[in-house]
């Protein structure tokens, strides 16, 4: 089976067919690019072209098959995707065609991906990066103990998940040598988010590659530290505005 999920620090994108989302929002700037009709709802707007989507604002998405890109705003291309946004809520892409790939089985490496997203780079005049470095909210240097902590979470890609467990706020304050509260206080001063929704989007990341490596809804979710798949479901729904059921029918209609 191809796969139609790649997830790598800071950056998670998936391709699939008549995908439909109702409103909902994350923090995550989101890009969507369309190989067929596509409608986002937004801010009472409907879009009908390749568009990037602010972090933390509502909209709704129905599209018979294409590209949804979720990136981090603390990674090298949320910092660039957020200076190329200038405050809008979203901005279309006006000089990029539809998604088009004379053959979709070539989408089997990562490598091969990077390759087929060139022409959306080029129309946001970015240039690829194999880098998983990560910065604060203001587009600088992290610090020292948040980007520690972020490399090590960021084990989890590509590999079986790194047991949640370990990531109680109070461990990870004692691992950096200060307190839970000032632990607490200096990741959303950095990222712009808490460490719990944070890390719950990172677990979610986590479920959905196990999914995709062939792991049920229940293994995966206890991969990945959900209390059971009900729970992960119900964190997926919330989270991309389908449910995991309808995500899985997108993916795997891509596969026949």
């Amino acid at each position: 089976m191809k796969p139609n999920v790649w997830a790598i620090p800071g950056i998670f994108m998936f391709y699939g067919s008549s995908l439909e989302a109702k409103s909902h929002k994350h923090n995550a700037i989101q890009i969507v690019w369309p190989s067929a009709c596509s409608t986002v709802t937004i801010l009472d707007t409907q879009v009908v072209t390749p568009l990037i989507i602010a972090s933390d604002i509502t909209h709704k998405l129905e599209m018979q098959a294409g590209w949804v890109i979720l990136v981090e705003p603390q990674s090298w291309l949320g910092v660039l995707l957020s200076a190329y946004l200038q405050n809008d809520p979203y901005r279309q892409i006006t000089n990029l065609a539809r998604f088009t790939s004379a053959n979709q089985s070539v989408m089997v490496e990562f490598a091969a991906v990077a390759t087929i997203l060139t022409p959306l780079l080029l129309s946001l005049n970015i240039t690829w990066q194999q880098s998983d470095e990560q910065y604060n909210i203001n587009g600088n240097k992290l610090d020292d103990r948040i980007n520690s902590l972020l490399h090590r979470l960021n084990g989890c890609f590509g590999k079986e998940c790194l047991k949640p467990n370990r990531w109680r706020a109070n461990a990870v304050a004692s691992e950096l040598a200060i307190s839970e509260s000032r632990f607490l206080h200096l990741f959303r001063q950095e990222m712009g988010i808490a460490w719990r929704p944070y890390l719950l989007w990172r677990r979610l990341l986590c479920a959905v590659q196990a999914i995709e490596y062939g792991k049920n809804a229940t293994e995966s979710a206890y991969l990945a530290g959900f209390s059971d798949s009900a729970h992960l479901s119900r964190t997926f729904h919330n989270t991309f505005g389908m449910t995991l059921r309808d995500a899985k029918l997108s993916l795997n209609q891509m596969d026949s």
